[in-house]
């Protein structure tokens, strides 16, 4: 394949424009190049090539069945009333409702709270956290009757509260259900510019692994692939996927003992892996902060989300050589809630940009998808101006150029610090803009995507380049 007349990205933006051609899934030449007879040509017409955008946290099962879902949570779902409607639903068999959050109905509602708007059907309904499900009476009786209870099953005086923490692998055993095909998520992901990603699920074993591995390898996954997880991760059989961080979710409610999480950080070390830390509060991010401390940070430490960091954190965490991976694109979807739940010292904190890059601190971009929206594009248009969806500002101070919101999803997912260049004899995992950057910078849109290339083959075509 030849792509002709492209504008090359550089690390500071665009570059000159110059001639590609792709051979064996790796770039072969650069500069002004005649076809070859039978040869594939793309004519850029001077739109933006550049490295395929990687998401740096992601969770692929999670987001491929979300189509199968009902969302119950902000911003679709704000009150009661809202959330009745959702779930009255007729039918058989299980509901599986995810994004909920306290601010709909004021509380975390157990078993018999969750009967009163629906019973007839089993229930669980995920946390917008992804830490826990809250499970109807209906749900409750049949996961219980499929297996024995786990410790994270919420008990009080009456018996178990429906409420279900971190037991994610036993509800997949009680359910028996298989992790998902991911087919559909690659395309999407794909039609976004996303050649690669980092699964950041904690729970990630061999299992998954294997799985992961069995996707990639029937094509169903095209995206190069990243895997953080559990120790155990090491251990598993080699496939077509990258050995990632050891992932440490932190929960403000129940912080793991520092002893515990201390062993945690010396297993990472000896497998030669660092430690990802999953921080969206102000407690979390001290306790990781001087987990590190005490452990001796080491290259591939990296912070997840860094929510809230005060001035004073920052400085530590640039002193330790941290890495951070954000989620501007939440300033945008949860902003205004933040606006008006978050106490006012602590707004100036919420997800920080260019106060870290002024400190030296490596960033990345990650959606967390599904728990936000896997758009990249949409992520670099928060990151730059900061805005909520009515519209207001939170932390100006904080935003990026369009040049460092692109760097974001241009980093090596092995070392956040370095960015990945086009370059000869590099995988041609590529994406082509529809116009120079000059102007794709803009709007960062969408639809700026024209084309992605996933190993020289073309993975999606815009609507205008189809119809063509």
């Amino acid at each position: 394949m030849l792509i002709r007349g492209a504008e090359l990205w550089t690390g500071g933006g665009a570059g000159r424009v110059a001639d590609l051609r792709i051979a064996d899934g790796r770039i072969a030449q650069i500069g002004s190049l005649p076809p070859r007879p039978g040869e594939r040509v793309i004519e850029a017409r001077g739109g933006l090539l550049l490295p395929g955008l990687h998401d740096h946290h992601i969770h692929l099962a999670g987001l491929a069945v979300r189509a199968e879902s009902v969302w119950c949570g902000p911003p679709d779902v704000t009150t009661e009333a809202d959330f009745a409607e959702r779930l009255s639903r007729p039918g058989e068999g299980w509901i599986r409702a995810i994004g909920y959050h306290e601010s709909v109905l004021g509380s975390l509602p157990d078993a018999r709270e969750l009967d009163r708007y629906i019973a007839d059907r089993p229930l669980r309904l995920q946390h917008r956290s992804g830490r826990m499900w809250l499970l109807n009476s209906a749900g409750l009786d049949l996961l219980l009757a499929a297996a024995p209870a786990p410790p994270g099953l919420e008990r009080d005086g009456s018996g178990y509260t429906g409420r279900l923490f971190d037991e994610d692998a036993w509800l997949r055993q009680a359910l028996a259900s298989a992790p998902p095909d991911l087919l559909r998520v690659s395309r999407a992901l794909a039609a976004l510019g996303i050649t690669g990603v980092t699964d950041m699920t904690p729970g990630n074993d061999p299992a998954m692994a294997r799985h992961f591995a069995g996707q990639r390898a029937a094509g169903a996954l095209r995206q190069d692939l990243w895997l953080a997880g559990t120790p155990a991760l090491a251990g598993a059989e080699p496939g077509a996927w990258h050995l990632g961080p050891v992932k440490l979710h932190l929960h403000e409610a129940a912080l793991p003992d520092f002893e515990e999480a201390l062993a945690l950080v010396a297993t990472a070390r000896g497998q030669g892996r660092g430690v990802a830390i999953h921080c969206v509060s102000e407690v979390e991010l001290i306790y990781a902060v001087a987990l590190l401390e005490e452990a001796r940070s080491a290259p591939g430490d990296r912070i997840e989300h860094a929510s809230v960091a005060s001035l004073p954190l920052v400085e530590r965490m640039a002193g330790l050589g941290l890495a951070v991976c954000v989620q501007p694109h939440f300033v945008a979807e949860r902003g205004d809630r933040y606006l008006r739940d978050v106490e006012p010292r602590h707004r100036p904190d919420l997800y920080r940009l260019s106060t870290l890059t002024a400190h030296g601190i490596p960033l990345a971009g990650g959606s967390d998808a599904p728990f936000g929206q896997p758009d990249p594009w949409a992520a670099m248009r928060a990151a730059v101006d900061r805005q909520t969806a009515e519209g207001q500002s939170l932390g100006p101070a904080e935003a990026l150029s369009p040049e460092q919101a692109l760097a974001l999803y241009l980093a090596a997912p092995d070392e956040l610090g370095r960015r990945r260049e086009i370059a000869v004899n590099g995988t041609a995992d590529l994406v082509l803009l529809s116009r120079p950057w000059a102007e794709a910078r803009r709007q960062l849109a969408r639809d700026a995507v024209a084309m992605t290339l996933i190993a020289g083959e073309i993975a999606y075509l815009s609507a205008d380049d189809a119809r063509e």
